[in-house]
């Protein structure tokens, strides 16, 4: 029975392939069209992904399949995921998520049975870098902290090769507060690079040139900083474990051990967050200047959660710029209700439409986020 649905869903698939390419349609049509072949791959890729883990060689299956051994295995771990999760399987099945999305709620669920709702609703709402990032963080926050910081020094490590045209590779897992205080000093060092720069080039050509800089001590490279975020609790309680609620953890970056966060406040100087205190939401300012308060609370992230920052838009965590909710100069003030973060491909985005909508009348460049 199965065979012969598929069979006529692949002949129909064919029919429909011969003319796509060929017919101009407008961008409303192109669009629905777009849309209902997503939801066939994903009706397939289920089919795939249930069968792949009956057959459980990914050897063979990569062979008939033509893909890596890796993505083989992965599509059989997924397989296996969603026959242990029937909540997961059935949205699946209806090609509501992705299997892709499939394996990141699943591997979170397997920590956190509780966590599955809230990461299917996210999978429907959300971009999937939103999505990983989710999964990842309930991955982190189950279990001991001081395991989970002897699993991640264990797991350092640092490669380096020479690749296509000599240039030279570099793979490098570090630890929560090494690898933060690394990428701060690198992104640093790459943004004034590239405002100094007279050639428009992609920004991962400046992180290079960042990096180098920052590794060679050329051109006196700017302090590296780490926010790390840590509820008063653990503080009174000694530094001895994290609660529920409770926080440790270094925004955006994911949680670490209470000694560690311990460790890095004996040789720092430290910002003091204050959850129920100065209510920043009552700060505002009618100029394009960001006060250090909102562009702290803007680093720390959304509470409760504080996962850092990230486009409110399509979830990046990298070059992100302030931007005014309503416009400086349509009256919007500088308060932290009237600011979001916005990487900066989605930043010109909404720029162009609000100035679409006659919003930005001779107003300036935009601000640069933190």
């Amino acid at each position: 029975m199965e065979a012969r649905l598929i069979i006529e869903a692949i002949g129909l698939a064919e029919q429909a392939n011969e003319g796509v390419a060929g017919i101009v349609r407008e961008p409303a049509e192109t669009r629905r069209l777009l849309d209902l072949y997503v939801r066939l791959e994903r009706l397939a890729a289920y089919g795939k992904a249930t069968l792949s883990a009956r057959v459980g060689d990914a050897t063979r299956l990569a062979r008939s399949q033509g893909t890596s051994v890796g993505a083989a295995r992965r599509a059989i771990d997924t397989g296996r995921a969603l026959a242990a999760e029937p909540r997961l399987a059935e949205a699946t099945r209806r090609g509501d998520v992705s299997v892709d999305q499939a394996g990141e709620i699943a591997a979170a669920a397997s920590a956190d049975p509780g966590a599955l709702d809230d990461l299917l609703d996210t999978a429907r709402t959300e971009s999937f870098r939103t999505l990983r990032d989710r999964a990842r963080s309930v991955r982190l926050q189950a279990g001991d902290r001081e395991a989970l910081a002897s699993r991640q020094r264990r797991a350092r490590r640092l490669r380096h090769w020479i690749g296509d045209g000599g240039m030279v590779r570099l793979d490098a897992a570090l630890e929560p507060h090494v690898g933060a205080a690394v990428v701060s000093r690198i992104e640093r060092e790459a943004n004034r690079i590239a405002r100094r720069s007279e050639e428009s080039e992609p920004f991962e050509r400046h992180l290079a040139d960042g990096l180098a800089a920052s590794v060679s001590g050329d051109d006196a490279p700017s302090k590296a900083e780490v926010v790390v975020l840590v509820s008063h609790e653990v503080v009174a309680r000694g530094w001895s474990d994290v609660e529920e609620d409770e926080h440790c953890a270094i925004p955006g970056v994911g949680p670490i051990a209470p000694s560690m966060a311990r460790r890095l406040a004996d040789d720092a100087f430290l910002t003091g967050v204050v959850c129920d205190g100065t209510d920043l939401r009552q700060m505002k300012r009618w100029t394009r200047s960001i006060p250090v308060e909102v562009r702290l609370a803007l680093h720390l992230g959304e509470a409760p959660g504080f996962a850092g920052p990230a486009c409110v838009d399509c979830g990046n965590r990298f070059r992100l710029e302030v931007d005014h909710v309503d416009p400086v100069a349509n009256g919007g003030p500088t308060s932290l209700p009237n600011t979001e973060l916005r990487c900066e491909a989605c930043h010109r985005r909404k720029t162009r439409d609000d100035r679409a909508a006659g919003m930005l009348a001779g107003s300036p460049a935009p601000a640069r986020g933190p």
